[in-house]
């Protein structure tokens, strides 16, 4: 095979085994060499040479798999390239189970360990010591030291009310879920932020509630009765988007002639199920995955990062916002 590659034996490990720095037509070179001789590699002989599993552990709270599903598709994107594979084990919110699983993947001798969850507020570190790297991905470790990759939400919620901004609205209220709840309160807290710096104030006091559809409509009915001459909504969720959106239309205002509407999560269910589509600010769950697999890979091979890197949002554009608005309207 070195001789086909034109490369040295060493090279050939090298390029096989992801290891070392090589050209990327180098490490190409050797593995068109390899197919052509129809080569496959023997697993255990590779975690024998190594000292590597080539496994990853994902420890995740996220039952429905909402946000743990395209953060794992994300981090096997990077560690395929590796030809590493993924154990993925649901802690369910409970903390034995969560103990459980990091000892199983332990005794596995999985290289690494990336923990998220359905939420992005801080948590306690898996465990002291451990004698594998871990990586928080869309959550965060209270350890500064550890690693953790989560979405700039207050980006996101910037970007919203640019975007309701640019299209010409400039009564904005904002609608979201728990008052306590971490997502909540930073992206309420930056929409303000975003409207002061513009010069201009929300058209009605944030209104907090439930991550639900059903507390979308019962928002809409709580702005419409206050007169407030709302042109547009941002709302905290999808789901409370889309509930809102219902709201409007029964009581008879066009989205988004009369009031324009923008979502946060892209959850395409929710954004291609709502009418008309909806315009949602994207967390790029795949890119965090993909980035925290990265990273935990730079860990595996002794080159550690540490502390919190928050990756920015992406504003996607539907009907809900199509229109801009007419000056001289009041609602």
């Amino acid at each position: 095979m070195a001789t086909l590659a034109g490369v040295s034996p060493g090279t050939v490990s090298k390029a096989l085994n992801g290891r070392g720095t090589l050209r990327p037509e180098t490490r190409l070179r050797v593995q068109q060499a390899a197919e052509q001789l129809g080569f496959v590699a023997n697993a255990a002989a590779r975690s024998l040479h190594s000292g590597r599993t080539y496994t990853v552990g994902m420890i995740t709270t996220d039952s429905i798999g909402r946000f743990s599903i395209p953060l794992m598709i994300g981090a096997e994107d990077a560690l395929g390239a590796g030809q590493m594979s993924v154990f993925l084990c649901d802690a369910r919110d409970d903390p034995i189970r969560e103990r459980y699983y990091v000892r199983t993947l332990l005794s596995r001798k999985v290289d690494g360990i990336i923990v998220t969850g359905r939420r992005t507020e801080t948590r306690a570190p898996i465990g002291p010591d451990l004698p594998v790297p871990a990586v928080y991905a869309f959550t965060s470790s209270s350890d500064p030291q550890d690693c953790s990759v989560v979405p700039d939400e207050a980006d996101g919620a910037r970007r919203a009310v640019k975007h309701l901004l640019a299209i010409g609205r400039r009564r904005i209220v904002h609608v979201t879920g728990p008052e306590h709840h971490h997502s909540a309160t930073v992206r309420a807290t930056a929409a303000a932020e975003a409207l002061a710096a513009e010069g201009f104030e929300p058209a009605s006091m944030t209104l907090y509630g439930e991550w639900s559809e059903a507390w979308g409509r019962q928002a809409a009915g709580i702005l419409l009765s206050t007169g407030a001459g709302i042109d547009a909504v941002f709302c905290g969720s999808d789901q409370i988007a889309r509930g809102m959106a219902e709201g409007l239309r029964e009581a008879g205002r066009d989205i988004p002639r009369d009031v324009a509407l923008v979502g946060f999560d892209n959850w395409d269910v929710m954004v291609q199920g709502c009418r008309p589509a909806l315009t949602s600010v994207d967390m790029d769950l795949e890119g965090i995955g993909r980035t925290a697999a990265e990273l935990l890979l730079a860990a595996v091979n002794g080159d550690p990062v540490h502390g919190l890197r928050a990756l920015p949002c992406r504003l996607v554009p539907r009907a809900s916002t199509a229109v801009p608005a007419d000056p001289g309207r009041r609602t």
